[in-house]
Order: structure tokens, then C-alpha cells, then sequence
């Protein structure tokens, strides 16, 4: 089993899904909510979004084959779309249109489907991220690993919205961007490597 393939699937999920820039986010969308609160509707959102990737990573590839895509294109694809997530945190684009969203507009008691599961956890770039890392070996083994990393990587998501409120503090506006624009830069990386594997797969090269 080559663990650097996993370390590198966790990197990849944890920048796409981007808990530490999720947490000032967590905050807004739930004012006047105490701990307890709090914790519920992180839990449940984390929950709901665990399984929306798990369906993803064992079906996906399924529904690929099904209305004819390969694999290798959907990699390229997919490594483009994390490209332009990329230069979306780079350029704090990312960070805008989360602030931007008009947080009145949520439901008050609970946000955790709709804003939190979908489109921020569970969004269309983690969704495809799952896709192609479940893709890139056979094997069970490899498919729990995958399914494996998603789960510690949602895990510190939850354990960031229960110090959502000290840690958003502690960074400021100006660390949450600073630290957003490192896992921007890794995260172009990564995309980069995908459309190169992509490639490599079709025969092309």
C-alpha cells in the first residue's frame, strides 16, 4: 500500500474542502446559537456531507461509464475545476462569495443542508475530487482508504466548528486569508497533477 497516495488524498480534500476557511464562515451562518447549538448543526451537516461524498466515490465512476466518459477525461476535468477553485482562494474570490452569501436569507435554526452540507462541504469540487481518488487504483482496499481520509478530513472539519469561535479570533480576517492563499497555491499543484495524469491515461503522451 503506498501511503503517499493517501497523504496526498487527504491533502487534496482538505484543501478543496477547506475547514479552517469554513470556520469564520460556520460562525455567521449560526448567530445567537450557544455550544450545544452549534455542535448539533455542525454534526448534522458533517453527517449529510459524509454521505454525499460516499455515494460519489463508490458510484461515481459507475455513473461515468454509464453516459460514456472516461476516466482519464473526467480526471482532466476535474484537475481543471480544482484549477479554478485554486485561483478563486489565490485571488480571495472564494472568500468573497462566501462572505457575500446573504446569511439573513438562511433558515435561522438550521443551515447545516443548505448552506453548510451543500454547497460548502460537500460542494461540486469535493464531489469530483472524490471521483477521481477512488479512480486512481482497484481495489477495495483502496476505495475504504480513500473513503477513509474523507472521514478524517470531515472529522476536522467538525472539530474546527466547535473552536470556530476562538479560532476565528485567533486568525483574524488577515490569517484566515493568508492561510487561504497557501492552500491555494498547493491546491493548483494538485490540479495541475490531475490534468497531468489525465493526459497520461488517454495514451496521448
Amino acid at each position: 500500500m503506498d501511503l503517499s497516495l493517501y497523504i496526498t488524498a487527504f491533502v487534496t480534500l482538505f484543501v478543496v474542502i477547506d475547514p479552517v476557511g469554513l470556520a469564520p464562515i460556520f460562525i455567521a451562518l449560526t448567530p445567537k446559537m450557544n455550544a450545544t447549538e452549534r455542535g448539533r448543526i455542525g454534526l448534522r451537516a458533517v453527517v449529510i456531507s459524509a454521505i454525499l461524498l460516499t455515494l460519489f466515490g463508490l458510484t461515481g465512476k459507475a455513473i461515468l461509464s454509464g453516459i460514456g466518459i472516461s476516466l482519464p477525461a473526467f480526471r482532466i476535468a476535474g484537475g481543471i475545476l480544482l484549477f479554478l477553485t485554486a485561483l478563486d482562494m489565490l485571488f480571495e474570490r472564494r472568500t468573497e462569495r462566501r462572505e457575500g452569501q446573504n446569511i439573513d436569507d438562511q433558515p435561522e435554526n438550521d443551515p447545516s443542508v443548505f448552506p453548510l452540507s451543500t454547497p460548502l462541504l460537500a460542494g461540486p469540487g469535493s464531489l469530483a475530487t472524490m471521483i477521481l481518488l477512488v479512480g486512481q487504483e482497484t481495489g477495495v482496499l483502496h476505495v475504504v482508504m480513500v473513503h477513509l481520509v474523507m472521514l478524517a478530513v470531515l472529522a476536522i472539519a467538525l472539530a474546527l466548528f466547535h473552536l470556530a469561535t476562538p479560532l476565528a479570533r485567533a486568525l483574524g480576517r488577515t490569517g484566515t486569508m493568508v492561510v487561504t492563499r497557501l492552500l491555494g497555491m498547493l491546491l493548483a499543484a494538485l490540479s495541475i497533477q490531475f490534468v497531468i495524469d489525465g493526459l497520461q491515461g488517454t495514451g496521448l503522451f
